[in-house]
């Protein structure tokens, strides 16, 4: 296996080597970004962190629909420059270039897409620990989307060497039932055409 540290990634987006780059937001995202600007009880001041946000499709949509407390993080210095060359306008000290597990700071909300199939699978139970210590306490049932890890994974195996990584619903949980008290993991019905019952939506709440 590839050792999947900043150099590796960095060189991908130098090689322009960014296959899970679709170019766009996707639609399972794209669709809750909506239906979250239509909630009636939901602050469009949440402080949401997309990890490993890539070019930052999601966070560019969410800035678009009037978000403004958007954290994107990733490793590749040059996968920011894209996403701050796309979106000039947004804060400079939301963009974190590094490493998601040295994080130091609380979010209402943790958006997933690609990054836990991106990470080595010997590192997901440290995934869901550190997902979990990132997100606020919610003890008000009335405020669904606050201390929540929502988004896409993958739900099938790959007949190859990641990233990206596979994996299945049940092996899922087993990571995340020790952090998470609400976990609701589901197939996606509106994944993007390659993606075709090859995602599932999740939705955990702390």
């Amino acid at each position: 296996m590839n050792i999947l540290d900043k150099n590796y990634w960095q060189q991908r987006y130098e090689n322009s080597d960014t296959g899970w780059d679709v170019g766009t937001v996707t639609t399972p995202i794209k669709e809750f970004i909506d239906h979250l600007g239509r909630v009636e009880n939901v602050d469009k001041n949440l402080k949401i962190l997309i990890p490993g946000a890539g070019s930052g499709h999601e966070a560019a949509y969410f800035w678009e629909s009037g978000f403004r407390n958007v954290y994107v993080c990733d490793w590749a210095v040059d996968a920011i420059q894209r996403f701050k060359n796309k979106t000039p306008q947004f804060p400079d000290n939301q963009l974190i270039i590094g490493d998601f597990f040295e994080i130091k700071e609380t979010f209402d909300m943790i958006v997933e897409q690609t990054f836990f199939c991106a990470i080595s699978p010997e590192l997901r139970p440290q995934y869901a620990e550190k997902a979990s210590s990132l997100l606020v306490e919610n003890r008000d049932e009335k405020k669904a989307y606050l201390g929540v890890l929502v988004g896409l994974l993958f739900g099938k195996e790959f007949p190859f060497e990641g990233p990206p990584f596979g994996g299945t619903a049940m092996e899922y949980r087993h990571y995340f039932n020790p952090y998470f008290k609400k976990i609701n993991i589901e197939p996606a019905y509106n994944s993007i055409k390659p993606r075709e019952d090859a995602e599932l939506w999740i939705k955990l709440k702390k």
